[in-house]
């Protein structure tokens, strides 16, 4: 039986105030289901791209799932006195998903990053969980001409889940166009989730988590490439923060 989600207005996005573990479950239920869902994580970047981009703020809102990876969002929810449950981060998603994967025998198709990076993912976690069914993986390095070719080797791969590692909106678009030729029950964006599976980058310590510091952290192992999005583009947020409390 599917439990009643209620699904909080933030900054014009939909996110689905569920804590991990009944994220969890809803998941679970998706895949039973048989049913293709979307699923995708808002954070501060994917906020302040979303107000600037309708579609993509579509693509958000009409996805079966929605959590929020980030605790400025989090923090932002309480300002604005709709306080989600807690964040649900995308690596913690995805460590959860695969432990549960091998258990209940799900199949796991993995998308995205180098070739590098996504075979050594495979290869990692088919070790960690001998269980573990991964029925195909591919980099996210394709052709716009090789996109129907990707598309027919998960759609003939079967699989439960469908995790895609590749840059935002990208990955949205490329699952709402997509997904219902797949017919994939779960599909997920994960971001950069294959690089710290891969042992590529360092996930920042538990501390710098409940501080909502991950993010200094993540700009402190690659300043020069993530300094415009952290000091420039997400500043917008703020802004946008600013106005919808005024406007309470």
């Amino acid at each position: 039986m599917k439990r009643p989600r209620q699904r909080i207005h933030l900054m014009g996005c939909e996110i689905d105030n569920l804590s991990l573990e009944e994220t969890l479950q809803t998941i679970e239920e998706f895949i039973a289901s048989g049913e293709p869902h979307q699923h995708v994580v808002v954070n501060v970047d994917k906020l302040v791209k979303a107000r600037r981009d309708p579609a993509l703020r579509r693509v958000i809102n009409d996805c079966a799932l929605v959590n929020a990876d980030g605790m400025p969002v989090v923090w932002a929810s309480r300002l604005l006195g709709r306080p989600l449950k807690e964040r649900v981060a995308g690596v913690d998603l995805f460590e959860a998903l695969m432990a549960r994967a091998a258990r209940k025998g799900w199949r796991i198709f993995l998308l995205g990053a180098k070739e590098e990076v996504v075979s050594r993912v495979r290869l990692l976690y088919e070790a960690k969980y001998p269980d573990l069914r991964i029925v195909g993986h591919r980099n996210g390095y394709w052709k716009p001409e090789e996109e129907e070719e990707v598309v027919r080797q998960i759609a003939e791969a079967r699989p439960d889940i469908l995790f895609v590692a590749i840059s935002s909106p990208k990955k949205e678009r490329f699952l709402a166009m997509h997904q219902a030729r797949m017919r994939v029950p779960f599909a997920m964006g994960v971001g950069g989730t294959f690089d710290v599976a891969a042992g590529r980058v360092k996930r920042a310590p538990r501390w710098m988590q409940r501080a909502g510091l991950e993010w200094f952290y993540r700009f402190l192992q690659e300043p020069r490439r993530m300094f415009r999005r952290y000091f420039i583009d997400d500043m917008a947020f703020f802004g946008m923060l600013a106005r919808e409390i005024l406007r309470r």
